[in-house]
Parts: C-alpha cells; structure tokens; sequence
C-alpha cells in the first residue's frame, strides 16, 4: 500500500452479528496490508428494523416473527458462533432478552466520532449486545458504555442532536444501493457487501486504490 491514507465507510447495525463479524475481518485485512494505523474509518448508520417500538421487542418473539421459526434461526445462530470462534468473538445469544431499537446507538457511535473515540463506541456496543446481552437501546446502558469509551453521552442522548443526520446518513446509503449490512465502501470509490474473507477486503482496498469509479457491489 502507499502512504495515502485508505478512507473506509462501515454501513453497519449494531444489532447484526455479522457486522460484527466483518469488523474482525476488517481489521485484520488492515493489519495485513500494514494499514492499521493510516486508515480513516468511519461507521454509517443502517437500521435493520426502523420501525422498532422504541423501547424494543422481546428477543423471542422478534425471533419467531423474522424467522417464522426458532429452529430457522437456530441453524443460523450456529453458523454465526463458528464464524465468531474464528474471530475472538464469544457470541452468547442466550443472554439477550430484547432486541432493542438501534436510533439511539447510531446517534451515539455519530457523536463519538465528532470526539475520535467512533470505534471504541461500536466495539463496546458490539461486545455488549452480543457477548453481554445488554439492552444498547435503554440510555443508562448507552452513558455507561459511552464513559467506558471517554465520552460524556448523558445530556447529548437527552437532546435530539445528530437525528437529522442520521437520518441523512442512511439516506445516503439507500441512494448507493445498499440494502443489507455489513456494507464497506473504500475511497469512496469500490464497495463489497457482506462479512466477506480477509482476501476479499484485501482484494477490494487494492482495487480502490487504483479504480476511480462509483461504490458498487463485489
């Protein structure tokens, strides 16, 4: 890679395991390439369920309206606990109890990029919801991450300060096409959906380097 810096968009919900997944393989991509340190990342919101109630829906009923079964989504929750294993990550669904409207989260991960601690906030919140079963929805929980990670959310969440743009930023994203997340978009310029293998994303900042064109789909 050369010493210009790789400008890199996460489409991303918190509530989706397999953003979780591809934040592992992101990062190792980058460390791979040597990139680690330069690399501009900056987390987009995308809300799976925008039309959550605020305060949530009881993780199993939310399940079996999705899913139309238990047992479909089993099958799927197995996969994602080997694709974790793989990436240092100890998915325990069993501990979540709601799956929670995701607003609050995003405006809180925009605010925290205004201070540089953005990926702290999506890490925490990331490892909380899914390793923890923490309710990311209820804005106790938010402040109290938010401090672990050096930024004071209480009398921001209590505002309504960065809705407008969230709500803009996922505009933006559905304007790209973008209907699934994880969504990685390089240099503003080549896009690949999915938790793709560390190869793909090699593969895909290799290309943004050097292809001048629209975000588009691998």
């Amino acid at each position: 890679m050369t010493d210009q810096s790789l400008q890199i968009e996460v489409y991303s919900d918190v509530v989706c395991p397999w953003c979780y997944v591809g934040k592992r393989r992101l990062e190792r991509a980058l460390h791979q390439i040597g990139d680690a340190g330069r690399a501009h990342v900056v987390w987009r919101p995308f809300q799976l369920n925008p039309t959550m109630p605020t305060d949530g829906m009881d993780r199993t009923v939310y399940l079996e309206t999705k899913f139309g079964s238990l047992d479909t989504y089993r099958d799927m929750e197995h996969r994602l606990v080997e694709a974790g294993g793989t990436e240092r990550i100890s998915f325990a669904f069993e501990k979540i109890l709601r799956t929670p409207n995701t607003f609050l989260a995003h405006r809180l991960i925009w605010y925290a990029g205004s201070q540089g601690h953005q990926d702290a906030i999506v890490e925490l919140l990331f490892q909380g919801y899914f390793e923890n079963g923490l309710d990311i929805g209820s804005v106790p929980v938010l402040v109290e991450l938010a401090d672990r990670a050096g930024v004071h959310a209480d009398q921001f969440l209590k505002s309504e300060e960065g809705a407008a743009e969230i709500t803009a930023e996922e505009s933006v994203g559905r304007e790209l096409g973008i209907r699934g997340v994880p969504y990685f978009v390089f240099q503003k310029s080549y896009g690949i959906s999915g938790a793709q293998p560390v190869d793909a994303f090699v593969s895909a900042m290799e290309k943004a380097r050097t292809t001048p064109i629209t975000a588009k789909r691998s």
